[in-house]
């Protein structure tokens, strides 16, 4: 197993075009995912304390161009420079080229964040960093809505959409998951499960995470790599 942020880099920016093509429309076929980025504003209070979305791992960002069509002020940060480049030419979305586990956002910024299937790529230390760099970023009473591959598995990719790449998706469990957000002084408040959408997406089973940065806090707010 490899999850050197480097190889996962390199991967993503030689297929970053078909990427895109692949994945543009997939909000359309889940509902679900729809109805959770539906309720985000509310959930993070921006109905009357207005602030700025962030989808993390974003991909070519259709994520953000959902939100941003919905009136929701979001911007997009992805680990691929060819993934920054494909959302804002393509998507319309304002992004940039940056790390999970070091977010090139100032603290406290953020109202809410996305990270729809992007942890898949950290190994532990990595997911601690990047639950720690979420706590920072997140202003006390903003949300993180995480999605995740079920599972205790790693699988790995040689090829996708026509080019060579070295990839391996980790699965994750939910409280796993929660265990290491909790352990940054995020609270988990929602955990929801659902089987895999037939013919339309990868066969496995997904979960959503809701997590807050409490306004009073439950625990230690850490930076990446902090003790």
């Amino acid at each position: 197993m490899s999850f050197d942020p480097a190889t996962v880099r390199i991967s993503y920016d030689r297929m970053a075009d078909r990427y895109a093509e692949e994945f543009d429309d997939e909000l359309s076929h889940r509902p679900l995912e729809r109805a959770l980025l539906g309720a985000l504003p509310e959930l993070a209070g921006l109905d009357t304390r207005p602030g700025v979305v962030a989808d993390l791992g974003a991909g070519p960002a259709h994520v953000a161009r959902h939100l941003r069509a919905a009136g929701v002020p979001t911007i997009a940060i992805d680990l691929a420079p060819a993934m920054a480049m494909v959302a804002n030419h393509r998507n319309h979305v304002p992004a940039a080229a940056g790390s999970l586990t070091a977010l090139p956002l100032a603290g406290a910024s953020l109202g809410a964040a996305v990270v729809f299937y992007a942890v898949i790529h950290l190994d532990d230390e990595g997911l601690q960093a990047a639950a720690s760099e979420l706590a920072r970023v997140l202003r006390p009473g903003g949300v993180a809505l995480i999605s995740i591959h079920v599972g205790d598995e790693v699988r790995h990719l040689d090829e996708w959409h026509g080019e060579p790449v070295d990839l391996d998706f980790r699965f994750l469990q939910p409280d796993a998951l929660g265990r290491v957000l909790a352990g940054t002084g995020l609270r988990v408040e929602a955990t929801l499960e659902r089987e895999p959408i037939a013919d339309v997406e990868a066969q496995t089973r997904r979960a959503y995470v809701l997590a807050r940065r409490p306004i009073v806090a439950s625990g230690p707010v850490r930076a990446a790599g902090e003790a």
